[in-house]
C-alpha cells in the first residue's frame, strides 16, 4: 500500500508528521515523502529541515495521497505543474486527503468544487473561493476525498483513514500504540469555543 505525502518549504510540521505517525503503523503500508525538487525543505516554524530525495513528478500513482498545509501552500495553488500532478495522481488513488490548508491545493486542482469540505478556520474564505462549501466538522469525507481541519485534526483524519484501509479494530490498535488520548488543559481548540481575546491572540500568532 503506497501512501504519498508531498512536502514543500514552509509546510506545517504536524500536518505531515501526525498522519505519517498513524499511517506508518498500517500493516503493509509504505509512507514516502515527495517534494517539488529533491533536496531539503524546511517547515513553517523554521527549525525542522527534511531531506526529501524524490521529486513529486517521479510518482505517477499511489493508493493514498495526503496533502499537508502551511504557508507554503500559497505558491502551490498557483503552480500549474503541481496542480496537474495532483489531478493525475488523484485519478489513481483509493483516497485523496488533505490536512489544514492542504485543502486549498485540492480546491485549486478542482477536486472540491461543489463539495462540503473543511480547512483551518483562518482559511475558510480561500477554500470557498474554489467552489467548496465550508463545514466546521473536524473531518469531512466525500467518497474517496477526505479533508480535515487545522493541524492536529490530521491525526483524527488518519485514524479514520486507517480504519477505511484496514478495519476498526486495527485503527483502534494504532490509536493505542500511539497513545492518542487527547486531554488538553484548555477548551479553546475551535473558533466556536474560543473567547474573543483568545481569537484575537490567535490571529496575531498566525503564520
Amino acid at each position: 500500500m503506497d501512501i504519498v505525502i508531498p512536502l514543500f518549504d514552509r509546510f506545517e510540521p504536524l500536518d505531515a508528521i501526525g498522519p505519517y505517525e498513524i499511517l506508518g503503523h498500517v500493516p503493509g503500508a509504505r509512507v514516502r515523502f515527495v517534494a517539488p525538487e529533491p533536496g531539503r525543505v524546511t517547515d513553517v516554524l523554521g527549525a525542522l529541515a527534511v531531506d526529501v530525495p524524490t521529486r513529486y513528478s517521479e510518482v505517477d500513482s499511489c493508493d493514498v495521497l495526503v496533502v499537508p498545509g502551511g504557508g507554503g501552500t500559497r505558491p502551490l495553488v498557483a503552480d500549474p505543474d503541481f496542480l496537474d500532478w495532483i489531478r493525475a495522481v488523484h485519478g489513481t488513488t483509493r483516497f485523496t486527503t488533505s490536512v489544514c490548508t492542504g485543502s486549498l491545493v485540492l480546491g485549486a486542482a478542482g477536486l472540491l468544487k461543489g463539495l462540503a469540505a473543511t480547512t483551518h478556520w483562518a482559511a475558510v474564505a480561500d477554500l470557498e473561493a474554489y467552489g467548496a462549501t465550508y463545514t466546521a466538522e473536524r473531518v469531512v469525507r466525500h467518497e474517496r476525498i477526505i479533508t480535515s481541519a487545522g493541524v492536529s485534526s490530521g491525526i483524527d483524519m488518519a485514524l479514520r483513514l486507517a480504519a477505511l484501509l484496514t478495519d476498526d479494530l486495527t485503527a483502534r490498535a494504532i490509536q493505542l500504540c500511539t497513545e492518542y488520548d487527547p486531554q488538553p488543559p484548555f477548551d479553546t481548540g475551535s473558533v466556536a469555543k474560543a473567547p474573543a481575546a483568545v481569537l484575537e491572540r490567535a490571529h496575531r500568532l498566525g503564520r
